[in-house]
């Protein structure tokens, strides 16, 4: 089976296809010796594929991790406006993870890394409603958050319902199951109690526990595999 190079690059956990894509631009990918200027190119399992004549083993065994990300980092391999990325914090041996989904900025708490891409993939599609629990800290008033719970439409994006849940006052356990781009914040704006500090605490069967910022986890076999079967 053959596939795009900048698909074989990320399912094998060296960058997403984006940054994959830049790599092959910058000249540092090479098939079989032949060093490339286009993702238009396709890779087979008898091929010989190197990132700065380093070879890229096809992965054998799929790993994942909780990661506890700490705030102020971007949840992303570059950062144009050079700020701190989530890949400045992980320790060398862990640099080659491709992270699952995004926390933006400010946010805080469990992000999910592995070396499988097309798992990553899987793990964020809307499809798979994988269950995404948040501790939000809010301001203003909360008594329109039925709207949030109902599902609601802000500038053209309809939003799933939420499970929301005040613990205490302007303290919200948030459930969720889309993960659409700051999909929180925009519709706790929306429903007039802003959000001033969010912190995700699980992912699916996975929980950030007593993980600290910075520091990560390897998650067992056996609570993988049974993610992937309800995949």
């Amino acid at each position: 089976m053959t596939m795009r190079i900048a698909k074989f690059l990320s399912d094998n956990g060296v960058a997403s296809r984006r940054v994959a894509e830049k790599l092959i631009a910058n000249g540092v990918v090479a098939i079989n010796g032949n060093v490339i200027d286009s993702p238009v190119n396709f890779v087979g399992p008898n091929d010989v594929v190197t990132v700065n004549g380093k070879q890229i083993d096809t992965q054998k065994n799929t790993e994942l991790y909780a990661f506890y990300k700490p705030i102020n980092t971007m949840t992303t391999a570059y950062d144009p406006h050079a700020r701190k990325t989530i890949y400045d914090v992980l320790p060398e041996k862990y640099k080659n993870l491709r992270y699952v989904g995004r926390l933006d900025y400010k946010t805080t708490g469990l992000l999910l890394l592995t070396n499988d891409g097309e798992l990553a993939r899987r793990l964020t599609l809307p499809s798979s409603k994988i269950p995404r629990v948040y501790i939000a800290t809010v301001s203003g008033n909360t008594k329109k958050l039925d709207l949030a719970r109902r599902g609601i439409t802000v500038d053209g994006i309809r939003y799933a319902p939420m499970k929301i849940t005040e613990t205490e006052p302007n303290i919200l356990r948030i459930e969720i199951t889309e993960g659409k781009k700051n999909e929180i914040r925009i519709v706790m704006r929306a429903c007039g109690c802003p959000v001033v500090k969010l912190h995700r605490i699980k992912y699916g069967k996975i929980e950030l526990g007593n993980l600290t910022p910075g520091q990560i986890k390897k998650i067992s076999q056996k609570t993988i595999d049974e993610m992937i079967k309800t995949l």
